[in-house]
């Protein structure tokens, strides 16, 4: 018999199981870099919505004169200034543009609340699936006003206040997906690559954005929003929510890589765990000699869930949704009460203040202290986001190592309130130096922010008080990146409030806003640090 090739030896080494779990980390990974992808044309078109009038304007009118007077008619029609693009060229512009930040994010920050309440009563695959193409919809309203010549404030302001509700789908739906296929063990790790997709997308729709800023702007945000609705259906074509939709077994085949762990468990109805639907489950019987056995660490959350529900239920063979038991969907203020939810809100509340502040006014600040065009500044300030997928990644192997969420989070932040002060400085000072501290400050400023909206969510959503309760996993997703939403949307509106008084206290604020992020974490810090006196003594 003939060798079977490498490429099939290499296929054949992972079992069924293991092959979905990489699918759907990829699936969730390229759907919710759709959402930033389409998030980040805004802060890229800003240069170009408001340019700075040129100083020999009026002598370019005096001197050709006539030729003005013919060319101005037309002005008038497009109704483009020097300065930009009405109503942007104004005075006012950094306010104005400071109003359409606000207004998506403030409408983010709200619906964030609501969304995840309601998508533990959905099937998640066509709750995301109409997230993603109404905000296609939305993202390409915004370009239309190029198209179609609109200057009135109230139309972009609503694009923007519509897209931001939609977009509050995205997050908990990929994060309970996720939370669902992958266990406890390396989640730090694991999320942090994840969560790159947060930068990915910031990366495209940069490089997207950019290059049509200058020539046709208003295809800086149809195209992004082809790109998310196209992956809308995708999401609805392939996302598979649960390991049990699909007969996925928490059987683990035996190989050189992965340790084997043997899980018999009886199924009377075949009943697919999606949205409102529930399965029905007797009590899990582990063989002995196997129980022994180190457990894989991917399983883990699905073993876990699935014994808390046996125990949950005193033996009794049915899980129910409707609202007996224990997979009932949690109330908001049961969701509130799981330890630690509340202090890690109020720490990414300020630690998302920063990173939005970056995502959405980095490209105006190189652009105007490195004096560069729209398309180069927004090049660059992808740098920025480079810098934070190592930063997420290495803040998830930290946690991993240490088993300490919060130090790692406090440490990071510790680290990046005199990182942003010398960004200040040093970036005047030239092209090179603005590189090496975008790279330095997306580490340390996305690093925190990464750790708490993934694996600390996840973990939070699957805290053992909850008893096997899987389903909580979206609302305490939604809390704590609602609460973190507001951050984002006082940001960039209190950005365009102080840029006006000169860049250097836009910093002051956002190096008190990661010091007021720190001190929420201190009591968590502490409870770690004893605990590992305990442990040592």
């Amino acid at each position: 018999m003939a060798q079977l090739p490498p490429g099939i030896r290499f296929i054949t080494s992972f079992s069924r199981d293991q092959w979905y779990r990489a699918f759907i980390f990829s699936l969730t990974f390229l759907l919710y870099a759709s959402f930033h992808l389409s998030r980040k044309p805004i802060s890229i078109v800003k240069g170009e919505l408001h340019k700075h009038c040129a100083a020999s304007h009026e002598v370019e009118l005096s001197s050709y004169k006539e030729s003005a007077a013919q060319i101005q008619p037309v002005k008038k029609l497009s109704n483009v200034s020097q300065c930009g693009w009405e109503p942007f060229d104004k005075n006012n512009y950094k306010q104005l543009l400071g109003a359409l930040d606000y207004s998506f994010l403030c409408a983010y920050a709200i619906g964030m609340y609501l969304s995840g309440i309601i998508g533990e009563r959905l099937p998640i695959r066509y709750y995301l699936t109409g997230g993603m193409l109404a905000s296609g919809l939305f993202t390409a309203m915004f370009g239309l006003g190029y198209f179609y010549n609109i200057h009135n404030l109230w139309f972009y302001i609503t694009a923007q206040i519509a897209n931001g509700l939609v977009q509050t789908t995205g997050w908990p739906s990929v994060v309970t997906c996720i939370g669902n296929w992958f266990g406890k063990g390396r989640r730090g790790f694991i999320m942090g690559i994840w969560n790159s997709h947060t930068s990915v997308g910031n990366i495209l729709g940069s490089l997207i954005a950019a290059y049509w800023v200058s020539t046709c702007w208003g295809f800086s945000f149809v195209m992004p929003g082809v790109i998310i609705a196209v992956m809308g259906i995708v999401c609805f074509l392939f996302l598979i929510e649960h390991p049990k939709d699909i007969s996925c077994s928490c059987t683990t085949s035996s190989h050189d890589h992965e340790p084997n762990i043997s899980t018999e468990f009886v199924v009377s109805s075949k009943t697919f765990l999606n949205g409102a639907s529930r399965f029905r489950v007797q009590t899990p019987t582990l063989n002995a000699k196997e129980s022994s056995k180190p457990q894989d660490p991917e399983m883990q959350h699905l073993l876990i869930d699935s014994e808390n529900c046996s125990v949950s239920l005193n033996s009794s063979s049915v899980v129910s949704g409707e609202g007996r038991h224990g997979t009932s969907a949690i109330s908001f203020l049961g969701a509130l009460r799981i330890p630690g939810v509340i202090e890690f809100s109020l720490c990414l509340l300020f630690a998302k203040l920063v990173s939005y502040t970056f995502l959405f006014w980095l490209p105006l600040y190189i652009t105007n202290v490195e004096h560069l065009d729209a398309k180069r500044a927004g090049d660059l300030s992808t740098l920025f986001d480079v810098g934070g997928i190592f930063g997420g990644i290495l803040a998830g192997l930290i946690s991993d190592k240490l088993e300490k969420r919060a130090s790692t989070c406090g440490m990071m932040l510790l680290l990046a309130a005199p990182t942003l002060y010398m960004f200040s400085a040093i970036s005047k000072m030239g092209l090179e130096a603005t590189v090496v501290m975008l790279l330095i400050s997306g580490a340390l400023v996305n690093g925190p922010y990464a750790l708490i909206t993934t694996a600390v969510s996840a973990d939070l959503g699957t805290h053992k008080s909850l008893k096997g309760n899987a389903r909580a996993l979206s609302t305490v997703t939604a809390i704590i990146d609602g609460t973190g939403s507001v951050g984002a949307a006082l940001g960039p509106l209190l950005a365009g409030l102080i840029s006006p008084s000169g860049w250097n206290n836009v910093f002051y604020m956002l190096m008190m806003a990661d010091a007021c992020a720190l001190l929420f974490l201190l009591r968590l810090i502490q409870k770690e640090l004893w605990c590992d006196a305990d442990h040592t003594l």
